[in-house]
């Protein structure tokens, strides 16, 4: 079993790196502006599923570091992707939310994910497709036990 396990987690540390870099590539390929990097995306998507988060509540949720994700706030503020709205109960606290272009991009960078991983999904055998989709809820799973690790 411990063999089974080691197997699985190097073949894993192994692909999915992979995955992602063949897919970052095609997306940054087809998209018609400059692709944001990864972090950006990231933050992008964390702020569309929780409008209205602050820095700090970003940061803990991307495994980053504040100051880094507040260096990256300001950086996207100023390139018009993200807006800082003062909470008005504490002048201190600022809350993100998208700017339409940056939503309109991030649903451009989903399309264009969603799209390539289809037609590459099409082109597998039907226990290939299966045996994937058997899969997602224990991918699921262990990113949550990542996450949760990580912290």
């Amino acid at each position: 079993m411990r063999q089974d396990i080691d197997h699985v987690a190097a073949g894993l540390a192994a692909c999915l790196p992979a995955l992602y870099r063949a897919l970052d590539r095609q997306v940054g390929q087809d998209f018609p502006h400059p692709k944001p990097p990864e972090a950006q995306l990231a933050l992008l998507s964390h702020v569309e599923a929780h409008e209205g988060v602050t820095v700090r509540e970003a940061a803990d949720a991307l495994l980053m570091k504040p100051n880094n994700v507040s260096a990256l706030v300001t950086q996207m503020t100023e390139q018009g992707m993200l807006e800082r709205r003062q909470d008005p109960a504490d002048k201190r606290v600022a809350h993100l939310h998208l700017t339409p272009t940056s939503r309109e991009r991030l649903a451009e960078v989903n399309q264009l994910k969603g799209a390539h991983l289809a037609r590459a999904l099409r082109a597998l055998t039907d226990g290939e497709l299966d045996a994937l989709g058997s899969a997602l809820g224990a991918l699921e799973s262990l990113s949550g036990r990542l996450h949760t690790h990580a912290r």
